[in-house]
């Protein structure tokens, strides 16, 4: 397929993961530097690097410039992206808690922009398992995910720790993952300069959150 040119992207790569000796950093540092290969702005959002609390408050609930700095400053990364790529392991067939509190503190930041999954398992599957959940959420967030994905097994074992591939079926393997996302990431940005709808929650978020198409909150039985 042909590209428009990838300079005019910024990406956010978020990774979740609290885990001592954490072996998926390195399929992140993998994902951004295949992105600035392409030219693109990268942002990595580790959460590690900016420690959230537990889930009280969302970004949006604290009045502007009110919110923690760590959460202020991925805010700001999410709004200035125009597609995220979800690096993820897989816990007991689902995602680690660190990522999902981490997606969770924000909303309108993810809305009408593409997301594509990475995911990583010490074993064989390369944490399929977790796919179909993040698949879910992503969708409910406003940030539907790429058909294809980009798994990745014995982690590891594929990476040194600066992210360069120690199998080069992952260097021909993510050529074609990434096309297909920044064909998404430059059609959503298109309809978003071109106003082709407006910026209000999508209407199944509307529904979830008991509010009706006038905008107003609707009672609780």
């Amino acid at each position: 397929m042909t590209m428009p040119n990838s300079t005019s992207l910024h990406t956010a790569v978020i990774y979740g993961s609290a885990r001592q000796g954490r072996q998926g950093i390195k399929a992140a540092r993998f994902i951004v530097r295949k992105l600035e290969q392409r030219g693109q702005l990268v942002t990595l959002v580790d959460s590690q690097e900016h420690l959230l609390p537990l889930l009280d408050l969302m970004y949006k609930e604290y009045k502007a410039g009110k919110a923690p700095a760590a959460m202020e400053a991925i805010g700001d990364i999410l709004k200035a992206a125009d597609g995220f790529v979800i690096v993820s392991a897989e816990y007991n067939h689902s995602i680690p808690a660190a990522l999902k509190n981490l997606l969770d503190h924000f909303q309108s930041e993810y809305l009408y922009k593409p997301s594509a999954i990475v995911t990583y398992s010490a074993g064989p599957f390369g944490g399929v398992r977790a796919l179909i959940n993040l698949r879910a959420i992503l969708a409910e967030l406003g940030t539907p995910s790429i058909p294809s994905a980009f798994p990745i097994s014995h982690v590891h074992n594929s990476f040194d720790d600066d992210g360069n591939a120690l199998d080069g079926i992952y260097d021909e393997r993510v050529i074609k993952f990434l096309d297909e996302f920044e064909w998404y990431t430059h059609a959503l940005k298109l309809a978003r300069e071109q106003k082709q709808f407006d910026h209000s929650l999508p209407t199944q978020q509307q529904l979830c959150r008991g509010i009706n198409t006038s905008g107003m909150r609707i009672p609780r039985p």
